[in-house]
């Protein structure tokens, strides 16, 4: 048997206490299908003093993650600490630069300094894994890097944020408003700690971007996704979506074409008998489409400690096997710079309006969406409220340039109570 490969763990949260644990329960199993031992040296967190629901009394204590990441007893430094910079990112590079590879579960860092990060490892004859930044417990990182080496990857979607689609899939389920079921998420602990990274849309798109570079083999570009978030989206439209047979996601979709990288991170509608549509709850799901395999989808739990501590310990696995993979698939230096591009594929949209109760209001709205070119394949109103009018329409397909330019002409008709409300109409495979 080979020598122990020994870790080093800063952070002590969900993920990292779940990681102790496998390693306690599985000490055996591990061993015999590693061909060593995996042991922790040592471990680091903020308070020493917490409660946590593992014994770490067996471990070297350090306070410092700079200090565990430049011990001599450490093999692999295990990165919970999260964040894009601070201490996460300078202990990263320090235990880079101490001759150790690197485990995380940050895709913040990653989306933000993956580029430098990548250059940094291969300069260091280490490696960066990261499978637990991305969907949790999905092995997505894996299927991209290895088993889809042998083909060119077309397009990526997917719901990528489990606390967003616990609030979608909650509202439709028990007819609450978007506000309602927020404050739930908070009080059962869904929510990162600024909210507006969950609900935002941040979250996600850091995963995307991180997908996308692996996809098209081009460095990591998280300032080129169009990010939307879903604090717009009200329970009728979760209704009306419904009577038309759709479901509203936050969906994230890369694909490279002639005019660049396409990425992008908003609400959508999707079919609701599609694998997207049936999504529930916290669950995740990555759509691939690649020219050999053709469509693979791949859904399991997004989050939470054994799902998340399960990704971290395939990455520790698999250094301890001596598989050791470029950090997105392929050496740092041959990752080109992508063009952005917004998206321009035609898609049919979902409107919502609020129209003034004022006669011939629907022909002025009608007369903005003709002179963009837009049709209209369905449109229903709904009972007066409070003066208003709520219209649903949706269109044919159309450009998000035509869509865009009639969003800002439709308020100088003045038959337009609120903002307008407008959702892509996403094509899946059922």
């Amino acid at each position: 048997m080979s020598a122990p490969i020994r870790l080093g763990i800063a952070g002590l949260g969900t993920v990292g206490i779940g990681v102790v644990k496998i390693i306690q329960k599985h000490a055996e199993l591990l061993s015999a299908r590693c061909g060593c031992e995996i042991v922790i040296s040592a471990v680091s967190a903020r308070d020493r003093r917490k409660n946590r629901d593992a014994d770490v009394s067996g471990y070297a204590w350090v306070d410092d993650p700079l200090e565990l990441a430049a011990r001599d007893d450490v093999d692999v430094f295990v990165e919970l600490i999260g964040g894009d910079q601070g201490v996460a990112r300078e202990a990263v590079e320090l235990a880079l630069k101490n001759g150790k590879d690197v485990v995380t579960a940050n895709k913040a860092l990653l989306a933000m300094h993956g580029q430098e990060l990548a250059e940094l490892a291969e300069e260091q004859g280490r490696v960066i894994r990261f499978e637990a930044a991305v969907a949790g417990g999905i092995p997505v990182i894996k299927t991209m890097t290895e088993s889809l080496a042998g083909n060119r990857i077309s397009r990526i979607m997917g719901v990528m944020n489990g606390t967003c689609n616990y609030i979608l899939t909650r509202m439709e389920s028990a007819g609450l408003p978007y506000e309602t079921v927020f404050d739930e998420a908070r009080r059962l602990g869904y929510l990162e700690a600024d909210p507006q990274l969950d609900v935002g849309g941040i979250d996600a798109a850091h995963k995307l971007a991180i997908l996308s570079s692996i996809a098209f083999g081009t460095r990591v570009a998280f300032d080129g996704v169009e990010i939307e978030g879903i604090e717009r989206i009200s329970i009728d439209d979760i209704h009306r979506a419904a009577d038309m047979g759709y479901r509203i996601k936050l969906l994230g979709v890369a694909q490279m074409t002639a005019r660049g990288l396409e990425q992008r991170m908003s609400p959508c509608l999707v079919p609701a008998d599609s694998p997207l549509g049936q999504l529930q709850g916290g669950t995740n799901m990555v759509v691939i489409e690649a020219d050999s395999v053709g469509q693979l989808v791949l859904r399991g739990a997004g989050a939470g400690e054994g799902p998340t501590a399960s990704a971290v310990m395939s990455d520790i696995v698999e250094l301890a096997r001596k598989v050791r993979v470029p950090v997105f698939g392929q050496p740092a230096g041959s990752l080109t710079r992508a063009q952005p591009a917004r998206t321009a594929v035609p898609a049919a949209y979902y409107l919502r309006l609020a129209l003034l109760d004022k006669p011939g209001a629907l022909a002025k709205v009608a007369a903005v969406l003709g002179d963009a070119g837009i049709s209209i394949h369905r449109m229903r109103q709904y009972d007066h409220q409070g003066g208003t009018a709520p219209v649903l329409i949706v269109t044919h397909k159309t450009t998000p340039e035509a869509i865009d330019h009639a969003i800002a002409e439709l308020p100088r008709t003045g038959v337009i109570a609120a903002e307008p409300v407008e959702l892509r109409i996403e094509e899946v495979q059922s």
